[in-house]
């Protein structure tokens, strides 16, 4: 099974933000820190030795927090969904997320739900909260909105298509418009929602949340990388890309956080050093920074 992850970008709040929802989710834990080496630090422009990442878990799904500056804000376009099987339960989830932060639809009973409530927490994350059958999990949520009105099935389709083992579990249409309301679905056994909305909303996906896809090897890099920058996708840098509808991927091997996690501070600096001229990740030059770092 192919795991899939998120990423958030942070100006330098990453660990923070760790250590919040770390405290405040169930089944969750900080798993690791790493910190900007030389090469990063001349790249991005911060500190040698400050706090590059904190990996994180909630429950079967792991989120990067990464410091990567201010270049990127976080959007309604992609948020998290996340299931709570009690009124307590929601309410100290609800407390904790919508403080100090933007509230976009109160916590209330809705046609849908006995309590639903959708937040952008302190630091700009976008949460859905509802009271469901369902263990506390949470699920990335796509919200097609503006230019993207009307493509949510082609969109689900498209990523069906590039996942084994990827199914539709639910999905409820606008009787009028024949659009998605809402989709649970899965890819390779991760789970995503996406919903379609109405109107002029003014907001698009933004690299502030990204999708990692983890790759066994180099033909699934290449296979991942060509079919997401095909029809109008975007190859970025280090691994990264946008989709046709925008949406910020990772291709990345596993290989790298192999090298990483085995290796010596000047074998990852001759590591970082490979990756940062990449577009797309080569494992085989990667491997061979590392052997001679």
């Amino acid at each position: 099974m192919t795991r899939i992850n998120s990423c958030l970008w942070f100006d330098g709040q990453a660990e923070e933000a760790a250590k919040l929802y770390a405290a405040i989710f169930k089944n969750s834990k900080i798993n690791s820190m790493s910190r900007y080496g030389d090469s990063g630090s001349k790249v991005s422009g911060i500190k040698a030795g400050s706090v590059m990442t904190a990996e994180l878990s909630i429950g079967d799904h792991h989120i990067t927090c990464l410091n990567g500056g201010p270049l990127f804000k976080f959007t309604p376009a992609l948020s998290f969904f996340v299931t709570c099987q009690s009124e307590d339960e929601i309410q100290q989830l609800w407390s904790e997320l919508s403080k100090n932060g933007t509230v976009r639809m109160g916590l209330d009973q809705y046609p849908w739900a006995t309590k639903y409530g959708w937040t952008a927490d302190r630091f700009g994350i976008e949460w859905q909260l509802m009271i469901s059958d369902q263990p506390q999990k949470i699920t990335p949520a796509f919200l097609f909105v503006d230019h993207l009105f009307g493509k949510g099935q082609e969109a689900i389709d498209f990523y069906l298509s590039l996942f084994q083992n990827s199914k539709i579990e639910t999905l409820t249409r606008d009787e009028k418009t024949k659009t998605i309301m809402h989709c649970a679905f899965s890819l390779s056994g991760n789970g995503f929602v996406l919903m379609e909305g109405q109107g002029k909303h003014g907001h698009t996906f933004s690299p502030a949340l990204s999708l990692v896809i983890n790759c066994e090897n180099q033909d699934e890099v290449d296979f991942y990388w060509e079919k997401l920058t095909a029809d109008g996708g975007k190859p970025g840098h280090c691994g990264w890309l946008e989709d046709k509808y925008g949406v910020s991927w990772q291709v990345i091997p596993n290989l790298l956080g192999q090298l990483f996690k085995s290796g010596s501070p000047k074998k990852n600096e001759a590591v970082m050093q490979a990756m940062l001229q990449m577009k797309k990740l080569d494992t085989r030059q990667l491997q061979h920074a590392y052997d001679l770092g």
